[in-house]
C-alpha cells in the first residue's frame, strides 16, 4: 500500500477546479508504508485464560466505523464530528472532483489515504459498490435523547422513531429524508433495528453525519417520555383511519413520526402508545410504500407545514 496525502486544502467540499490531479501532492509512493486494514465492528468478548471467564461487553452503540462510497466519505471529512483513521483507495481510480475533494479534506485533516488494489476494496466492502473508496473512522456518536425532546427556542423537536426496521438500504434511504427535510432526531430502538453498517451509511449520503441519532432500549418507554414533553406521537400505518395529509396543526408543534418496519408495520406495543395512527392514502392497485418512501412523504408532509409557518 502507497501513502498519500491530498493537494491544496478545500472548503466545504465544493467541487474543484479542474480535473486532473494537483501538482501540490505527494507524488504515489513517496512516503509508501505497509499498513494493516483497521478491524471494525462491535467490542470483542475477551476470556480471562486463567478462570476462564468472560469479561462483560458494553452495549453495542450506532457503529458505522467503516465508510463506504464516494459521497459518505466526503460527507465524513466535511462534518468532522468523528475521528477519520485513515481512507483505502484504489489505485486505479478516477480523477473525479469529488475524488479531489476528498484527498484535500483529509490533507487538511492529517488524515493519510492508501493506494491498494481494487480488489482488495471490494473484498474489504460490505456495501455493493464502495466506489473504490473505504475510510475507517470512529463509530458514529449518539445524540442525548432528553436533549431530542427539549428542541431549541427557535426549532420545536421534529423526530422520526424506527420501528424494527432492518433492511439497510431502507434505513439509509429514510435517513436521507430526514436530513433533507430538516428532522432534528431519529429515534432507534437498541434491538430489532438494524444501526449504521457501511451499506446504511452509503444510502445515506452522508446523512449520518449530519442526523442525530439516539438508541432507546425500548421505543414505547420512550413514547412515553416524549409524550410527557408534550411531544404529539403519530404513526404511520396502513390502518390508520386518517390521512397523513390531516394531521395539520400537529406538524407545527413538537411531533415524532413513527415509522414501522417492511412487512409488518408498526408493533402492537408501539401503535397502542401514539396519540393517532394515520396512513398513506393508496389510489393505485398496490396496498402500501416501503419505508424510506413513507419517510420521504411523512417528513416533508412535516416540513411543508412548518415551511408555511
Amino acid at each position: 500500500m502507497a501513502a498519500r496525502r491530498g493537494g491544496t486544502p478545500a472548503g466545504r467540499g465544493g467541487a474543484a477546479s479542474g480535473r486532473g490531479r494537483h501538482s501540490g501532492k505527494a507524488t504515489r509512493g513517496a512516503s509508501a508504508r505497509t499498513s494493516k486494514p483497521v478491524r471494525v465492528g462491535g467490542p470483542r468478548r475477551m476470556i480471562d485464560d486463567k478462570k476462564g471467564v468472560k469479561a462483560p461487553v458494553k452495549d453495542k452503540g450506532l457503529g458505522g466505523e467503516q465508510v463506504e462510497g464516494r459521497q459518505a466519505v466526503r460527507e465524513l471529512l466535511i462534518a468532522q464530528r468523528r475521528k477519520v483513521r485513515e481512507i483505502w483507495m484504489a489505485a486505479d481510480i478516477d480523477t473525479a472532483p469529488i475524488i479531489e475533494d476528498i484527498e484535500e479534506l483529509a490533507h487538511a485533516q492529517r488524515v493519510t489515504i492508501l493506494e491498494v488494489p481494487r480488489r482488495k476494496i471490494e473484498d474489504k466492502a460490505r456495501s455493493e459498490a464502495p466506489q473504490g473508496v473505504i475510510a475507517f473512522a470512529a463509530e458514529v456518536p449518539e445524540a442525548d435523547f432528553g436533549e431530542m425532546l427539549r428542541g431549541t427556542k427557535s426549532v420545536r423537536p421534529f423526530l422520526v422513531a424506527v420501528d424494527g426496521v432492518t433492511d439497510p438500504g431502507n434505513l439509509g434511504a429514510l435517513l436521507r429524508c430526514c436530513d433533507g427535510a430538516g428532522v432534528t432526531g431519529v429515534v432507534l430502538p437498541k434491538h430489532r433495528t438494524v444501526h449504521v453498517t457501511p451499506t446504511v451509511a452509503k444510502a445515506a449520503a452522508g446523512a449520518v453525519e449530519h442526523v442525530p441519532m439516539s438508541l432507546v432500549s425500548g421505543l414505547p418507554t420512550a413514547i412515553n417520555q416524549m409524550k410527557a414533553k408534550g411531544i404529539w406521537v403519530v404513526g404511520l400505518d396502513d390502518g390508520g383511519k386518517d390521512s397523513l395529509f390531516d394531521i395539520g396543526k400537529l406538524a407545527a408543534e413538537g411531533i415524532c413520526i413513527v415509522l414501522g418496519a417492511e412487512g409488518s408495520g408498526l408493533s402492537r406495543l408501539v401503535k397502542d402508545r401514539c396519540d393517532t395512527v394515520v396512513n398513506i392514502p393508496m389510489l393505485g392497485q398496490v396496498s402500501s410504500l416501503n419505508v424510506s418512501a413513507a419517510a420521504a412523504l411523512a417528513t416533508y408532509e412535516v416540513a411543508r407545514v412548518r415551511l408555511q409557518k
